[in-house]
């Protein structure tokens, strides 16, 4: 199989699914605005959201996908099914359980998660009422997760890919047919989160089915296989989810800034999420399977050579989304947002957290794709100890940056840990002999530089001035923005094609 292939693949699933995301966005701020309904539901959603990176995307499957690699190379069939069937049984018991505890302690999260909205009575009580509905969303997401680890590593990579995209067609239709039924009308954004998790994991079952892995409830608490994922997974929960962790407590920063600031810093995390999304999550999901194939037939030269490919790719594609985001911010918050009840000053309140996130960008989808090179491995402690030092160096920013740049503060401090977490990781690889850089990283940086330079020469020249893209209509936003970005692409992908980069020099085959 074909990696760039695959990547292309589960990338395409996942630009159609940040494109719906996207429009969910653009219906979401037409419709609430940014205020304080809009702040309630951030704040509630934010909550499960975090658990299925803890749970679920995070720390499950970073600790499951290498175990399954390692049974379905080394063990037979029966025993590796039988390893999916107790996994799935104790996974779901502990997020019943966590679920359970999550809906009935609302008001105490809320709380801690946003004490600011403590002196608004009628705020806090629909922040807990909304937090109550979508909280089973982190039990539906965790068994969509074992799913996906299954079929990944069955290299049925599109499935898994394309099973986002339901959420945000749930929220799509949720808000613009369903919310004038609801009172408050934001009650339907809730909902939405609870049925785009059903309907996730209702679409991988059939997948299941069809490679013979669809689980069966068999509980046992002594199976090897089970206490080693369950293992990993414990101190993986911090070292995985450290950024949600930090966009967690940003949101206790957040809850005593102005109002809107929580949505705000929403909306910018929404435009950085589409490069990250797009390749550093498509990336882990990719790498993963092979390099833990890699590391249990103990090709480690492969492995290393994999890890390169990897970072020449995200260095090909994160860093020049970093500078387009940084370049077209306000072109494209005003296109994407500017409707209805969202306002000129949320627009530059919006483009002051999107620049600061830009700015650590290439650090956030780098921690995506060095990670795994240790979670292929087994290798859960490293990670975490760099994790932890992040996430304490990011509250530390946010006591410094706070009171200087408000709620774009709080945007920064989370791409400048993210660097220096992805610094340690590569500093941590090298160390252990784990990594070794493959020859003509310095003439690739310098072809790399040239078509930075020209790209964003192209952006600047075109894009004109921010002012004039609050007057035009949205199809005037849509046209010029999407003749710049064609344009930016076509200048970046020529000048690296005259610099003697050709398609074929990435090209590699999966771990068999």
């Amino acid at each position: 199989m074909n990696l760039l292939k695959t990547l292309a693949t589960v990338s395409s699933m996942t630009l159609l699914s940040r494109i719906l995301g996207f429009v969910r966005d653009f219906v979401i701020a037409r419709t609430f605005g940014a205020g304080a309904l809009t702040d309630a539901f951030f704040v509630a959603f934010k909550l499960p959201n975090l658990l299925r990176r803890l749970f679920a995307e995070g720390a499950f499957s970073q600790a499951f996908v290498p175990v399954l690699g390692e049974y379905k190379n080394k063990r037979g069939s029966d025993e590796t099914r039988q390893l999916v069937d107790r996994v799935l049984s104790l996974l779901l018991l502990v997020v019943l359980a966590v679920t359970a505890a999550g809906m009935a302690g609302a008001s105490l999260l809320v709380y801690v998660s946003a004490p600011g909205f403590a002196s608004d009575p009628e705020k806090f009580a629909l922040t807990v009422q909304l937090t109550r509905i979508t909280f089973p969303y982190i039990l539906f997401m965790s068994l969509v997760a074992l799913a996906g680890g299954v079929l990944n590593t069955w290299s049925r990579f599109a499935v898994p890919a394309f099973t986002p995209v339901l959420l945000n067609v749930s929220f799509i239709l949720m808000a613009l047919f369903a919310a004038p039924h609801f009172d408050p009308p934001i009650l339907a954004l809730a909902w939405a989160v609870f049925l785009g998790g059903a309907l996730q994991l209702a679409f991988q079952l059939p997948a299941l089915q069809r490679i013979g892995m669809l689980p069966r409830f068999s509980l046992n608490l002594h199976d090897e296989g089970v206490r080693r994922i369950f293992r990993l997974m414990a101190p993986a929960v911090l070292g995985v989810s450290v950024a949600q962790v930090s966009l967690l407590l940003n949101t206790v920063f957040a809850s005593f800034l102005a109002t809107g600031s929580v949505s705000w810093l929403y909306y910018a995390d929404r435009l950085m999420e589409f490069p990250a999304g797009l390749l550093g999550a498509a990336l882990g999901t990719v790498l993963l399977p092979s390099l833990a194939k890699y590391h249990a037939a103990e090709r480690h030269d492969d492995y290393s050579q994999l890890l390169d490919w990897g970072l020449r790719l995200t260095f090909l594609l994160a860093a020049p989304a970093a500078l387009a985001l940084a370049i077209l911010a306000v072109p494209l918050i005003v296109t994407l947002f500017h409707h209805g009840a969202f306002t000129a000053t949320d627009v530059f309140m919006t483009r002051n957290a999107l620049l600061a996130y830009s700015v650590g960008l290439l650090g956030l989808i780098l921690v995506k794709v060095l990670a795994p090179g240790f979670y292929a491995r087994q290798n859960i402690r490293t990670p975490v100890k760099i994790a932890l030092l992040s996430l304490v160096v990011t509250q530390a920013l946010n006591l410094v940056l706070i009171g200087w740049l408000q709620h774009a503060g709080l945007a920064l401090s989370i791409g400048l840990a993210a660097t220096l977490n992805a610094s340690l990781l590569y500093i941590g690889l090298r160390r252990h002999a784990i990594y070794t850089p493959q020859p003509g990283w310095p003439l690739f940086y310098g072809r790399l530089a040239l078509a930075l330079a020209a790209m964003g020469a192209a952006l600047w020249l075109t894009a004109g001035e921010a002012s004039v893209w609050l007057d035009w209509r949205l199809s005037e936003r849509l046209l010029r923005l999407a003749l710049v970005v064609t344009f930016g692409v076509a200048v970046y992908f020529a000048t690296l094609w005259v610099a003697g980069f050709r398609l074929r020099d990435f090209r590699r085959s999966a771990a068999e």
